[in-house]
């Protein structure tokens, strides 16, 4: 049952990220996403096989730390921008700044739900702990489950590597390194975004560090 919520939230959570892509994209001149029909909160429009279903089920099957994925990215046409300089910058942080959003804004919500005493001290306990707490105990372990996803995809994205969302903003203070990355990262296709997932695995426990640090200051825990 955890395992069910934590793959919906997640997948909500990717579909919000990617509809601010699009969203930005759309107010800076560019209706591509707008005319793909990608500006919508319907995950069907958004899904990915790989990214969507195959990489979370894998690393459930793993014992994955965490859990991840991504959606197909929304279609942009950098060209349209009304801002050529930051544009790109813009419609990159979109992404990241809308889960931070999403955390923030359930970090404070769950900060005035009325639980019964020892709830929010009894956070890390066990799921059926979570089930046993009452209407609003349940409430406020959603509200964590957001929290903790969407601030570990903000920070994610934000890794400076391609195809993240951080490898764009790098590139626009460093333009000269994207050709370079971009022929480096196309040959190897899949295998690059396997190595990405591996890479993260084995840098989980520093990341983890800085998010359970940023979840535990917006959860008020």
């Amino acid at each position: 049952m955890e395992t069910v919520f934590i793959i919906i939230i997640l997948i909500l959570s990717i579909v919000v990220h990617e509809v601010a892509h699009g969203s930005v994209a759309y107010t800076l001149g560019d209706p591509t996403a707008k005319y793909a029909g990608r500006l919508t909160l319907n995950p069907i429009k958004h899904l990915d096989m790989v990214g969507s279903f195959l990489v979370p089920f894998f690393l459930l099957i793993m014992n994955s730390p965490f859990l991840l994925g991504w959606a197909k990215p929304v279609p942009i046409n950098p060209y349209n921008f009304t801002d050529q300089k930051y544009g790109q910058l813009k419609v990159s942080l979109a992404g990241p700044m809308s889960n931070f959003a999403l955390a923030i804004l359930f970090g404070i919500a769950g900060r005035f739900l009325p639980l019964e005493p020892g709830v929010r001290e009894g956070v890390g306990s066990a799921f059926p702990a979570m089930i046993e707490s009452g209407f609003w105990g349940q409430v406020f372990f959603l509200f964590l489950f957001i929290v903790f996803i969407n601030t570990l995809l903000g920070i994610f994205n934000l890794i400076p590597i391609p195809p993240l969302d951080g490898s764009h903003i790098l590139f626009t203070f460093f333009p000269s390194l994207e050709y370079k990355a971009k022929v480096f990262f196309s040959r190897l296709g899949f295998i690059g975004m396997a190595l990405l997932i591996f890479l993260f695995i084995w840098l989980f426990p520093i990341i983890f560090y800085f998010v359970e640090g940023i979840f535990r200051v917006i959860a008020g825990i």
